[in-house]
This record gives structure tokens, C-alpha cells and sequence, in this order.
């Protein structure tokens, strides 16, 4: 059986407040993990490491780190995302606020 919503976001929660160092009320469903909580991009490496502890489970990085998006001479042009480059991020990252690019 699938874990419940409930059960997700308390072991979600668990290793952003362990990897941080953050109060479990601080970590909602609401809450940014950069403008909210605090995290650096260092952070982002244990906070994966935490995730896949905890639900037994490996990320694999190219999902987390578009590395062929980021090093493309057609995606990014003097150090700043181009149109076409927020388009793939976006169809690869729907779930990511990109706004801050734009």
C-alpha cells in the first residue's frame, strides 16, 4: 500500500528539518525551500541524500540537475537562461517556480 499524504510530508518534512536545521513548523506545504526555509544550493545534495533514506528510494541526478540544459550553448548565452532554455526547464521541471529566470 502507497504511502498516505500524510505519511509523505512528515518524512518530507523530517529530512528538511534534519538538513537544514529548521523548526518542524516551518516546513509546510507552502513554505520555498530557498526564500522560505533558508536552503543553499550545498543544501540541496544532503536534502536529496535524506529523501532517498528515507523513502528507500534513489533519485537519479539528471532529473535533479539538468546538467545538458545549464552547459548549452542554446539554452544559456552569457551566463543567464534563454527563452528556449526556460521552455525545456519548464517541460523537464513542471513543478519548479521559474519565475526568478524570467
Amino acid at each position: 500500500m502507497p504511502p498516505t499524504k500524510d505519511e509523505v510530508f512528515e518524512k518530507v518534512q523530517g529530512a528538511l528539518v534534519d538538513a537544514l536545521g529548521v523548526d518542524d513548523d516551518e516546513v509546510t506545504s507552502d513554505a520555498t525551500l530557498v526564500g522560505d526555509l533558508g536552503a543553499e544550493s550545498i543544501d540541496f545534495l544532503d536534502i536529496v541524500f535524506r529523501l532517498e533514506k528515507a523513502f528507500g528510494i534513489e533519485i537519479p541526478r539528471p532529473e535533479l540537475f539538468p546538467e545538458d540544459i545549464l552547459t548549452s550553448a542554446e539554452y544559456v548565452e552569457d551566463g543567464k537562461v534563454t527563452e528556449d532554455g526556460l521552455k525545456k526547464l519548464r517541460e523537464r521541471m513542471p513543478f519548479v517556480n521559474l519565475s526568478k529566470f524570467e
